[in-house]
């Protein structure tokens, strides 16, 4: 979900209300995906690199988490979602971390899965999936594979990035070995279900051989 920063620069706002109009897009898209044959959403909300961020825009993102965990967590319950976390996140604030658990406590029964990114860098996670693999036996992919943070998660299909920037920054980069991917021009704050749409669309069409002819 890239963007928020160029969205309120090109409106003269401070970056803190790129993030909160972020925050409605995530609210937008979350509450338009069951009628999309969606299994699972991953949303890549922070990254283990974002911690390089002057510490008041840091402060502004925990702040908005909080808020958003408070005010959504009922709705994820009545819609039958389950919040799942990838990444590090026990290493955010204490406060923060006690209000993930009691969320994943909750929605642990929901039958679609949204599932966030907090604190997360991929080669941090395939550096713990192979030291944890190690510690039980050998190292095979379905051993590394098997302690991901992702691992009881669906394949993953397509990829989008929004804000036309064209690469991965450090995500998911075991699990995008064969998944579709898209860059899109969006800024995220403006991204829509219907840009979501457009792109499950274009994604149904693609022929995926996934090595084979």
């Amino acid at each position: 979900m890239d963007g928020n920063g160029r969205w309120a620069k090109r409106k003269h706002l401070p970056r803190v209300m790129g993030h909160r109009q972020g925050v409605e897009a995530v609210r937008k898209l979350v509450r338009s995906v069951e009628g999309m044959g969606i299994e699972c959403l991953t949303l890549y909300a922070f990254s283990s690199e974002n911690w390089k961020r002057p510490d008041e825009e840091v402060d502004d993102l925990m702040n908005l988490m909080r808020k958003f965990i408070k005010s959504d967590l009922p709705e994820f319950i009545a819609n039958d979602v389950r919040l799942k976390i990838i990444g590090d996140w026990q290493g955010l604030a204490p406060d923060i971390v006690e209000m993930l658990e009691d969320a994943l406590d909750q929605t642990s029964k929901g039958k679609n899965t949204l599932a966030v990114a907090l604190n997360y860098g991929s080669q941090d996670e395939i550096v713990r999936a192979a030291k944890s693999a190690a510690a039980a036996g050998e190292i095979t992919t379905e051993s590394l594979e098997a302690n991901l943070d992702t691992a009881d998660l669906p394949p993953l299909d397509l990829l989008i990035r929004t804000s036309g920037e064209v690469r991965l920054s450090n995500f998911l980069l075991w699990q995008c070995a064969y998944a579709e991917m898209s860059f899109v021009d969006v800024l995220w704050p403006d991204f829509t279900p219907e840009h979501l749409q457009a792109e499950l669309d274009n994604f149904a069409i693609r022929e995926r051989r996934f090595g084979g002819r």
